[in-house]
């Protein structure tokens, strides 16, 4: 049985970790290492200090669907339907443009939620593995983490941002060639903090939308509400606040700690909210890689950068930030996988 990692329990790397057990069932071993303390990466949900507030989501607010990716993936949104992880976005969001063809979809229990369903139908799942480095051990990979023993694997499939692949230690350096190098360095990020406010239960906000998109602020781009966005008020817990920066914002202050960065973007937010009243508890994200601005050229869905024993490289660099842009990112990475993995 051949042992496979895929590094970031993000959503292509969730997705191509249930695919891949889905089409080859017992013929492969997965196995998942992400260096966060839970899964998501950008689609991440975070929860309040305790109980009293609702989690808000930092990354990935909602799903875009447009009608032509309705029709491709048609049996991923059936399938995260049908199970509840996502619905029809229902809220009130002013300044949002989109074509008419487009359908957005939130989700209840926080957009990590649609992470985890994949997850947890796929593969050995493990936290805080942050992997330092791959070494070429003849039809094996050596793969060496910050802390804990090496392990090896038949295959390895890297999803991080780019950047990030391209510090690893090893054998992946040199094995780019001249082409595949110029690729990657061609990927560009953008940069942006998220804040969440966590209030208690007795609060309520008057305005009337679920989110809001910002035009005359150069520091905040968007706030949502985050329980009225998932269309799941619970009486019983306070709101939570969610507010993003504008990509300058964030890439003027992207060197500086998101602990200092923090009051600039509060401040800011009284500004537009006057009558903000003061939250319980405050969380600052800083998303150094937020959302690609120039992909991978001419390198569709996933690079491979060799073939025995397997590396390939996936993720939204190699399409785009978005839930489908993830999903054609994993499905190329399964093409890839199941043409090396099966006789």
């Amino acid at each position: 049985m051949s042992r496979v990692l895929i590094v970031g329990a993000g959503l292509t790397g969730s997705v191509c970790a249930c695919l891949l057990r889905r089409e080859l069932q017992n013929k492969v071993h997965i196995v998942v290492w992400d260096k966060a303390r839970g899964a998501g990466g950008r689609m991440s949900t975070t929860r309040p200090p305790d109980s009293s507030s609702h989690a808000a989501d930092l990354g990935a607010q909602y799903i875009t669907a447009t009608a032509a990716y309705a029709q491709s993936h048609h049996s991923f949104y059936s399938e995260l339907l049908s199970s509840g992880v996502l619905q029809p976005l229902r809220g009130l969001i002013e300044g949002l443009k989109q074509n008419n063809d487009c359908t957005n979809y939130v989700t209840p229990l926080g957009m990590s939620s649609v992470v985890k369903h994949f997850l947890s139908q796929s593969a050995d799942l493990f936290y805080e593995r942050h992997v330092t480095g791959l070494f070429r051990r003849g039809a094996s990979w050596e793969v060496q983490r910050k802390a804990g023993e090496s392990e090896t694997f038949d295959a390895v499939v890297l999803t991080m941002p780019v950047p990030q692949i391209l510090q690893l230690q090893g054998d992946l350096g040199p094995l780019l060639s001249v082409q595949q190098k110029q690729q990657l360095d061609a990927v560009a990020y953008s940069s942006r903090f998220a804040v969440a406010l966590f209030f208690s239960p007795d609060v309520v906000f008057s305005f009337p939308w679920a989110a809001r998109y910002v035009t005359d602020s150069s520091c905040i781009r968007y706030i949502t509400v985050d329980s009225r966005k998932r269309n799941a008020d619970d009486p019983g817990r306070g709101p939570s606040l969610v507010v993003h920066t504008s990509v300058p914002f964030g890439l003027e202050h992207l060197e500086r700690d998101k602990e200092e960065v923090q009051p600039i973007i509060l401040q800011e937010l009284h500004k537009l909210l006057p009558s903000l009243p003061q939250p319980i508890s405050v969380r600052c994200q800083k998303w150094r890689y937020s959302q690609v601005l120039t992909s991978v050229p001419d390198c569709p869905g996933s690079m491979t950068v060799l073939e025995q024993p397997l590396l390939v490289c996936g993720g939204d660099a190699f399409s785009h930030s978005n839930f489908d842009g993830c999903v054609e990112s994993a499905l190329s990475m399964l093409s890839v996988l199941k043409a090396s993995l099966t006789p």
